[in-house]
This record gives C-alpha cells, sequence and structure tokens, in this order.
C-alpha cells in the first residue's frame, strides 16, 4: 500500500481547512511536515487533489471524490486503534444542531449517552440549520440534526419528530385574553424573530408566502431564549416551537397566540454526508435520540425535566 494513514489525515485536515497552516496546528504537526505528507501523497500516485489559490486550497474533481472515502478510512482506522489499545468504548462524536433541537432536546440525550458511555467524548456545535448543513457538507461534523429544509443531493435526510411553531405574547398584551388571532391581527403587531438561515424563520416563511401583506419585523435575534426575554419585556410578539415556550406556557409568563390560517408545522431531521460511515457511536447516539421521541407525534409532547 502506497499511502499512510498520516498522509491521508494530513489530506482531510487540509481539505477541511482549505489551509496548510490551520491544518498543521490542528494535527500538532510543524507545517513543513504537513507540506510535504500532501506532496508526497499527490506525488505518489501523479494526482493533484487540490487548487492552488494563493494560501488556500481548494479541492479539485479528484480530491472530492477521495475524500467521503478518506474520511470514512479514518473513522474505522480510530476503531481499530481503540480495539488494539483494548479499549471498548465508543469513541468520539462531533454533533451539529440548530438551536431549538441544541438547547432543549441535545443535553438530555448527550447527558444520558455519556453517562452510559462514559469513556465516549462529544463534541456539540450548536448554529442555525445553514451553518450546521455547511459542517456536514465541509466533514466538520460527523452528523446534525436540524430544524429546516435541506435541498442538497450530497446529504442525506432522515425524518426524527414533528414540530410546530406558536406565535406568543406577553400575558399584558392585548392579544393575551384573545388566545387566537387573525393573520391580518398578527401582521399588525411588531415582530420578534429567528434570523434568516436559521430553520424557524424557513417555517415561518414558507407558511406566510400566500398571505399579501409583510409582517412587522422590529427586531431580529440568533437565540430563542434572546426573544422569550424580549417578548416577555413587551417588545412585541414572538414565533418559535412549542417545544421551546412549554415551560414558560405553564408558568404563564409567555401566552400563546394561535393562529388557525397557517400551519406552522415542521420537522426534526437527522443529516449527514451521503455515504458517510456510522460508526457504533454514531449508530448509539441516533438509536438514544429515537428512543426519546418513541411514541410522540410532537416534540412538545416529549417527557422532559420541568423547569422551575
Amino acid at each position: 500500500m502506497k499511502y499512510t494513514l498520516r498522509q491521508i489525515e494530513v489530506f482531510v485536515a487540509i481539505a477541511r481547512s482549505e489551509n496548510v497552516s490551520r491544518a498543521a496546528e490542528a494535527l500538532s504537526l510543524s507545517q513543513s511536515a504537513t507540506s510535504a505528507a500532501l506532496a508526497e501523497l499527490e506525488h505518489q500516485f501523479d494526482h493533484q487533489l487540490f487548487d492552488r489559490h494563493g494560501r488556500r486550497l481548494h479541492l479539485n474533481e479528484q480530491g472530492r471524490l477521495l475524500l467521503p472515502r478518506a474520511v470514512e478510512l479514518l473513522d474505522r482506522a480510530e476503531e481499530v486503534e481503540a480495539l488494539l489499545r483494548g479499549e471498548r468504548g465508543l469513541g468520539s462524536l462531533r454533533v451539529g444542531a440548530t438551536l431549538t433541537i441544541g438547547n432543549y432536546l441535545l443535553p438530555l440525550i448527550v447527558a444520558g449517552f455519556l453517562q452510559r458511555h462514559p469513556e465516549s467524548r462529544v463534541q456539540l456545535q450548536v448554529h442555525n440549520t445553514a451553518s450546521v448543513v455547511a459542517q456536514v457538507l465541509h466533514h466538520e461534523i460527523d452528523f446534525g440534526l436540524i430544524e429546516g429544509q435541506v435541498f442538497d443531493g450530497e446529504i442525506e435526510v432522515e425524518p426524527w419528530v414533528d414540530d410546530e411553531l406558536v406565535f406568543f405574547c406577553a400575558p399584558t398584551h392585548r392579544l393575551a385574553g384573545a388566545r387566537a388571532a387573525s393573520l391580518v391581527e398578527i401582521a399588525g403587531e411588531p415582530m420578534i424573530l429567528r434570523e434568516r438561515g436559521s430553520g424557524t424563520r424557513e417555517t415561518l416563511e414558507q407558511a406566510l408566502r400566500h398571505f399579501s401583506g409583510s409582517l412587522q419585523v422590529r427586531l431580529e435575534l440568533e437565540h430563542t431564549e434572546a426573544i422569550k426575554r424580549a417578548v416577555e419585556s413587551g417588545l412585541g410578539i414572538g414565533c418559535i416551537s412549542r417545544l421551546a415556550l412549554r415551560d414558560a406556557f405553564r408558568r404563564g409568563s409567555l401566552v400563546p397566540v394561535e393562529t388557525p390560517e397557517l400551519d406552522l408545522r415542521r420537522r426534526f431531521q437527522f443529516v449527514w454526508r451521503r455515504g458517510k460511515y456510522h460508526t457504533s457511536a454514531i449508530r448509539t447516539f441516533l438509536d438514544d435520540c429515537r428512543a426519546l421521541t418513541a411514541g410522540v407525534s410532537r416534540s412538545h409532547e416529549i417527557d422532559l425535566p420541568l423547569v422551575a
């Protein structure tokens, strides 16, 4: 075999960072050793794997074909190495999640996973849907859990559990007593919404696609808790997942405003790069996610600890 695992590791690190010095830092190698490993790999097979643009390296067609197979090889090699060391653990995981999932479901799942497999490691990153999908495409994470839709052919999608958005307001708001409002009434109120690129904003805009008017967007925020605080302060009406509002509705600090005219349903989904090798850690973690939602039809029905 002409290549080494170190060369493959260097190739993957450079592909992810598009820069030799950043790849060297990630691998704790010198820049010269990293450059030499890539150069030797390309020379051995007489194929360039990157197009050079100054200090940036972009995968060419040959490199794009190699990358998913190289990532899988490293994943399998890590499992072999763990067995040779006598370890019986599941290994490490890199998981990406959108905000609603990452803030309200993943902490409980990760905690249970690590309690049952204390030798494992989980790196959890929380971003909006667009960012998580980009991380999956660049092999920066093993898989993602998202709220929005994906149309990229390189991404495999598996449905997880249904979710639903809901408009909500402070208990002192004029719509609080009605509990329901028409779309015209909603459109007349200042809105506190998630940013564009988020699955929440995408679902809302899809639901409003036939509405001839427009919302009065007063404030855009990247975090659901910040939106809840802004609405509690009387700045306007919000629209986020019913799951994220369950405890606030129970306490009465926020009030739902139902909108029968709008279909605000969506689906939480698992996503990974097409052809991604599923290690034992990935398979076990996904099974834990499915177990949490077994028997429920909507995310806000999941049995979660109450927050005071």
